[in-house]
């Protein structure tokens, strides 16, 4: 398929990335391409893109032919077949190389049938940002998202009535058909997805009026998140059924939801305790003082000793973060800076003399000085 980009190339991975790196991957291109986030003309086709990627290299079987043969793995009849009659590896995605060769050398033997039941549909990604003290406090937020949902007639089914679901005569339910070949290496099975029930092993006679057959329907909704407090960057929240649609009626997968915190210009955040950097004049470190200082929940007042040390750090217990296990909470450290004025007035300039020509003791400067001597 020459249109097609090369699916590595569409994840911006290399072709040896790890199982966690495609997935790592996936979600950065399906959060930037998302088409309710993305609004440029061509992100629904990236997205679309982006998940026909992931969909294959998450899949070992389907990774490893496509290392092999390319995209020409997932054509029937494609060039993965190479010459054998020019039949090829119908259905090849769901096979994996153990049991082609066992084809090959074993008399005949085929891989398991691939299960034609309902199943969950596979699960979904999304990511956002919210703020410093959203993350603290907790809210409750919107989220848009498009999804198929299934079909509340038929069930998804497809089907107008129960009756009308049949077993497909083709494959005898398997969902899979075999056509036995002769080669120099012996009996070659070929077996490829039924193509009259499409690998489902039923068939239906009258179509859902609903959903037209398909099972499901495509809609936008907008679900209610819950924030808790004390959620943290990277950690997720799951909204059960609005990920991919099931398979032959199975229900939808989840939608997980990662979580970005937005930095605050003035409080870090360590795990759950939260430090802070607080300025107080030379005069106020020297004589102590009193000091209202922020917390996430508002002021505390907060005593500085006399004679207090730039880089002193002192804790508030219990001003951090809420545990999202529990009623606890970190505390708040906060490192005091005193600081120096860079520029006196003649009053200022005045006393501070005053008070140098008052200290009849060896300055500081001179004591280090000594020590070096000694």
């Amino acid at each position: 398929m020459a249109d097609k980009r090369d699916y590595y190339e569409v994840l911006g991975v290399s072709r040896d990335a790890s199982k966690d790196e495609i997935k790592r991957a996936y979600r950065k291109m399906a959060k930037k391409y998302h088409p309710d986030v993305n609004k440029a003309p061509d992100a629904a086709d990236k997205f679309k893109e982006v998940n026909e990627a992931y969909e294959v290299l998450s899949d070992e079987n389907k990774k490893a032919a496509y290392d092999r043969y390319g995209h020409a793995a997932f054509e029937q009849g494609g060039a993965g077949a190479g010459g054998f009659g020019g039949q090829g590896f119908g259905g090849f995605e769901d096979m994996d190389f153990g049991d082609i060769f066992g084809s090959f050398f074993g008399g005949g033997q085929s891989r398991s049938r691939r299960p034609t039941g309902p199943q969950k549909g596979e699960d979904r990604y999304v990511q956002i940002e919210i703020d410093f003290m959203d993350a603290i406090k907790g809210k409750k937020t919107e989220l848009k998202i498009n999804y198929d949902e299934q079909c509340s007639h038929c069930h998804g089914t497809g089907a107008k009535n129960p009756n009308d679901v049949h077993t497909c005569s083709r494959c005898g339910g398997t969902g899979r058909i075999r056509v036995q070949q002769r080669s120099p290496f012996g009996t070659i099975i070929n077996e490829s997805v039924c193509p009259d029930c499409h690998g489902t092993g039923k068939v239906v006679k009258d179509k859902c009026p609903h959903c037209h057959g398909s099972g499901y329907i495509n809609k936008n909704v907008t679900v209610e998140l819950t924030i808790p407090a004390g959620i943290n960057s990277h950690q997720q929240l799951r909204v059960a059924g609005k990920g991919q649609r099931g398979v032959n009626g199975g229900p939808n997968g989840d939608l997980y939801v990662e979580i970005y915190v937005r930095p605050h210009k003035y409080f870090v955040r360590n795990g759950n305790d939260i430090s802070i950097s607080v300025p107080v004049s030379a005069v106020d470190a020297t004589l102590g003082c009193e000091v209202e200082v922020p917390t996430v929940y508002g002021d505390v007042t907060m005593k500085i000793p006399a004679g207090t040390q730039t880089g002193t750090v002192m804790r508030l217990k219990g001003k951090g973060v809420k545990n999202m296990r529990g009623d606890t909470y970190g505390d708040q450290y906060v490192q005091v800076n005193v600081s120096i004025p860079k520029k006196l007035s003649k009053k200022e300039k005045d006393l501070y003399t005053k008070l140098k020509e008052l200290d009849e003791k060896e300055s500081i400067f001179d004591q280090f000085k000594k020590s070096f001597k000694r």
